[in-house]
C-alpha cells in the first residue's frame, strides 16, 4: 500500500510539473539582445524582451493607435509646449517600489543624460519635467513634437526602478511589466518569470517566458518541430510552406513598418576613408548594381517588398518621385570611371552572422562585382556589429529598423547630424532644418512635404541605401493561443496561453 502510494505520488508530482512546465512559453530570437537597458538597446529583438518586461507611459493597438498603458490619460496645451501625463495608480516596480511621477521624472532625465544613451535624440524636446503630484507630471517642451507620443509608446517610455538604475542596469533589469527578469546566459537564452505584483495580472495566462538564441533559421525550425520552442520569430522564407503543411504547426505573417539596407561609413574616423565614404557617384554606382526584385525572390520567396526609401508605397510620406531603384549595370560602371576610381573597388561588408542575411549579402556581393565592386563579407555576432557601427569600424554595414508608428521614427535618428542611429556620421545641414522642423509640425500634410523634400536630398547623397521592407514571418506551435500579431514586430502576451 505504502509503495502504491509512494508510486501515485511521484506520477502526480511529475505530472504537476509537466504542467508547470508546459506553461512557459519558450519563444526562438534570430539574434541575441545588446544591453537590457531601454537607454542602451538598440535591437528589434530586444524590444521583443521589453515588451514581455518593461511597461511603457503609452502602447499602441494592432491598427497603429496610441492607447493608455502606465499613462491613462494625457493632454497638450494650446501652443503644444506642455504635455501633461495622468499615471496609472496602484503599479510597482518588479522590486516593489512603487510607480509614480517621480518615477517618469527619473527615467526620462536618465534617457537624456546618461552619457551611453541612445535615446537622447527622441526626447531632444523635453527642456524640463515637473512632478505635478504623486500621479501627474509634466513634460516643459522647447517646441511642439508631434513624433514623442510615438517615442513613449516604445523604448524612450519605457519605466525602470529608479531604485535600480546604474551603468550596470542591463545585467539586472528591473521595470513594471507582466514578467520580470530571472537570468540571462550570453548567446543562450533570456529566462523571464510571471510578476504577481502586475497591475493588470488577470490578463497573463503564462508562468513565465523563455527567449532561446537560435541564429540559424534551419535549427529553429527543427526546435518548432521538435516541441523545443513555441513560436519563432523571424521564420525564414523559404520555410513558410515546411510550417503550413506541418501537423500542429502554423504560419503567420503581417505587414512590418521598417525596411532592410545598407550603412556607408561617410565621417567615422579612419574606415570611412575609401572610395564609396568620400564619393556619392561610387554609392549610386553600388546601388544601381543592386537588382531588388530578384533578392526579393530568391532569398525570400517574394513575401518582401523591394524598397529604396523608408516608407512604403502607402504611407502618406512615401516620396513618389523616388521608386524602387532598378538595376542598371551600365549606368553603374559610367559612376565608377565619371568618379575616377580605379576598379575593381574593394570594400568590407559587416553582416549579422545569420544565415539570411549571408545569403542577402553574399546575392549582392555577385550583383556588384558585374559593374567593378570587390566585396570582403565579414560576418560578426550582431551586438558586436552594432558596437563596430556606432565605433566607426566599418566601411559599409548590412543592417535595417524595425520601423516606427510616426515617420520620424525611421529617419530622423539615423541621417541628422549627431544622431544616435547614424553610425556614419552623415551631416547635411538642409537635412537637419527639414526634419527638426517636421517635429513641430501637427498637420500631416505640411510634415509630408517636409519628409518627402529630405528623402530627395537622402537619395543623391546616399549615406544609406534600403533593400527591401520587412514583413514579420512567424512559426507557431498550435498549442499557443491568443496571439495577436501586430505590424511593430512585438509580441505582447496579454490573453497568450499554452494548450496542454
Amino acid at each position: 500500500m505504502n509503495l502504491l502510494k509512494t508510486t501515485f505520488m511521484a506520477a502526480l508530482l511529475s505530472a504537476t510539473a509537466m504542467t508547470a512546465s508546459a506553461a512557459s512559453l519558450k519563444i526562438g530570437l534570430e539574434s541575441d539582445p545588446d544591453a537590457l537597458d531601454p537607454d542602451k538597446s538598440r535591437t528589434f529583438v530586444g524590444r521583443i524582451v521589453f515588451t514581455s518586461m518593461c511597461d511603457k507611459l503609452v502602447d499602441i493597438t494592432p491598427d497603429l493607435e496610441i492607447v493608455p498603458q502606465l499613462a491613462t490619460e494625457w493632454s497638450t496645451s494650446e501652443d503644444g509646449k506642455t504635455l501633461t501625463l495622468n499615471l496609472r495608480e496602484g503599479v510597482t516596480f518588479h522590486d516593489g517600489t512603487p510607480f509614480n511621477a517621480e518615477a517618469v521624472k527619473a527615467n526620462i532625465e536618465r534617457s537624456k543624460t546618461f552619457e551611453e544613451s541612445v535615446r537622447k535624440s527622441e526626447l531632444t524636446s523635453i527642456e524640463s519635467v515637473d512632478v505635478v503630484d504623486e500621479l501627474t507630471v509634466q513634460f516643459n517642451l522647447s517646441n511642439p513634437d508631434a513624433p514623442l507620443m510615438a517615442q513613449l509608446a516604445d523604448r524612450s517610455g519605457m519605466m525602470m526602478a529608479p531604485s535600480a538604475l546604474s551603468a550596470d542596469y542591463a545585467n539586472n533589469p528591473v521595470c513594471s511589466g507582466p514578467f520580470k527578469f530571472v537570468s540571462r546566459s550570453a548567446q543562450d537564452k533570456i529566462e523571464l518569470e510571471k510578476y504577481d505584483g502586475y497591475w493588470n495580472a488577470d490578463a497573463i495566462q503564462l508562468d513565465g517566458v523563455s527567449y532561446v538564441i537560435i541564429p540559424d533559421s534551419t535549427v529553429r525550425l527543427a526546435n518548432l518541430q521538435s516541441g523545443d520552442i513555441h513560436i519563432v520569430n523571424q521564420l525564414a522564407a523559404t520555410d513558410a510552406e515546411t510550417v503550413e503543411s506541418t501537423d500542429g504547426l502554423r504560419f503567420a505573417n503581417i505587414t512590418g513598418l521598417g525596411y532592410q539596407g545598407l550603412t556607408f561609413n561617410l565621417n567615422n574616423g579612419d574606415m570611412a576613408q575609401n572610395p564609396l565614404g568620400q564619393n556619392a557617384k561610387v554609392r549610386e554606382a553600388f546601388d544601381l548594381a543592386i537588382d531588388r526584385e530578384a533578392i526579393n525572390q530568391v532569398v525570400f520567396n517574394g513575401l518582401f517588398k523591394p524598397a529604396s526609401q523608408p516608407y512604403t508605397p502607402n504611407s502618406p510620406y512615401f516620396n513618389p518621385d523616388y521608386p524602387v531603384i532598378q538595376r542598371d549595370i551600365e549606368k553603374s560602371k559610367a559612376l565608377l570611371a565619371e568618379a575616377g576610381v580605379e576598379t575593381p573597388v574593394k570594400v568590407q561588408l559587416q553582416v549579422p552572422n545569420t544565415p539570411v542575411t549571408l545569403q542577402l549579402v553574399q546575392v549582392i556581393q555577385s550583383m556588384v562585382s558585374e559593374a567593378g565592386f570587390e566585396v570582403e563579407i565579414i560576418a560578426k555576432e550582431f551586438a558586436t556589429l552594432l558596437s563596430d557601427a556606432d565605433a566607426g569600424d566599418f566601411q559599409i554595414t548590412q543592417i535595417g529598423w524595425s520601423g516606427r508608428i510616426d515617420p520620424d521614427g525611421n529617419i530622423h535618428g539615423f541621417v541628422t547630424t549627431g544622431a544616435g542611429f547614424n553610425d556614419g556620421n552623415y551631416s547635411n545641414e538642409k537635412i537637419d532644418e527639414l526634419l527638426n522642423s517636421a517635429r513641430t509640425i501637427s498637420n500631416p500634410q505640411e510634415r509630408a512635404a517636409l519628409y518627402q523634400e529630405a528623402m530627395g536630398i537622402v537619395a543623391q547623397d546616399r549615406p544609406l541605401i534600403y533593400l527591401y521592407h520587412l514583413g514579420w514571418l512567424y512559426g507557431i506551435d498550435e498549442k499557443v493561443q491568443g496571439l495577436t500579431l501586430y505590424p511593430d514586430g512585438m509580441l505582447r502576451l496579454e490573453g497568450v496561453s499554452l494548450e496542454n
